[in-house]
């Protein structure tokens, strides 16, 4: 019995802290899928950072668990330090994470994974998904728009998975950039200004030591030791730095019309990093005011 007296006020914090997260607070709730753990927070950091200080939810979520993404170590013990980094990385953004228990290289767009995706979304009753586009370099990265694809109809279809509600309203999916050419090309429909969270972004990614220091699954050990040591912080992230001015730079060249769209010509001009995002065929297809509601950070419209 006293254990039972000790066991009750545990248990209602526990469904306090539960009910707290999936209330509806009047916030937006964004679910962001990447193949492994660092895909969702190379693409959609900077957005999810600016979600997350405007105070609404997001969650970065690897569908594989990334045990063979380094050139040296493999196995359970890369699977536990790439979700650690990748806690780590939500953490420094101000958003949550989850690391999914598939093995890197494997995901096949099957029907329990069709509903593994479909619970993520609904359980956080999303109103906008990210994920890759269904064609890509890695197999993991194309299924994983397969699968979301496949959920984009699924979410809302109460007796597919009947154990989670279905949502009451499809969310906007979205397709982060990349830069393949077939069968399409990457066509920004949104462009964000990354500009006032870029640090913060080159900040989380320092958590992701497997991959920006030593190379993932095609370092080695000569291109690791290209890259500062460990016992030199300042060094390490100045040369993270660089490489991170280089690619959303280039996402801001690319993406430039989307930019215009959005932030005007002359602000556009003055924009020196960028996110830019597809909006899927499937699901909600969102009027430009809905878009300024989902990405509260966008500037108002010039009237």
């Amino acid at each position: 019995m006293r254990y039972m007296n000790r066991l009750v006020p545990i248990v209602l914090a526990m469904l306090a802290c539960w009910n707290s997260a999936n209330a509806d607070d009047g916030k937006l709730r964004i679910i962001c899928f990447g193949a492994h753990p660092d895909d969702a927070e190379y693409k959609s950091g900077g957005s999810a950072a600016l979600w997350a200080q405007l105070g609404h939810h997001v969650k970065l979520v690897s569908v594989t668990n990334g045990d063979i993404g380094h050139w040296q170590m493999s196995g359970g013990a890369l699977a536990k330090r790439r979700t650690a980094e990748s806690a780590e990385v939500a953490k420094r953004l101000g958003v949550e994470s989850e690391v999914l228990d598939i093995h890197d290289g494997e995901l096949l767009p099957t029907l329990e994974n069709r509903r593994i995706i479909t619970r993520l979304i609904r359980e956080w009753k999303a109103d906008v998904v990210i994920s890759h586009r269904p064609w890509d370099y890695h197999p993991d990265h194309r299924y994983v728009g397969v699968l979301v694809q496949d959920a984009a109809y699924m979410v809302a279809v109460p007796f597919f998975c009947p154990d989670v509600a279905p949502l009451e309203k499809n969310p906007v999916f979205l397709y982060s950039s990349d830069r393949f050419l077939k069968p399409y090309p990457f066509k920004a429909d949104i462009a964000v200004d990354v500009g006032p969270v870029f640090e913060k972004k080159v900040d989380a990614l320092m958590a992701l030591e497997s991959q920006t220091f030593e190379g993932g699954a095609l370092g080695s050990a000569e291109s690791m030791a290209a890259a500062p040591p460990e016992s030199k912080p300042e060094l390490r992230r100045q040369w993270l730095h660089e490489r991170w001015v280089n690619r959303q730079s280039s996402e801001a060249k690319n993406n430039l019309a989307a930019l215009q769209r959005w932030y005007g010509e002359s602000d556009a001009a003055k924009i020196k990093y960028a996110e830019a995002f597809e909006i899927c065929e499937y699901g909600h297809q969102p009027s430009d005011d809905e878009v300024r509601r989902l990405f509260p950070f966008l500037p108002a419209a010039k009237k």
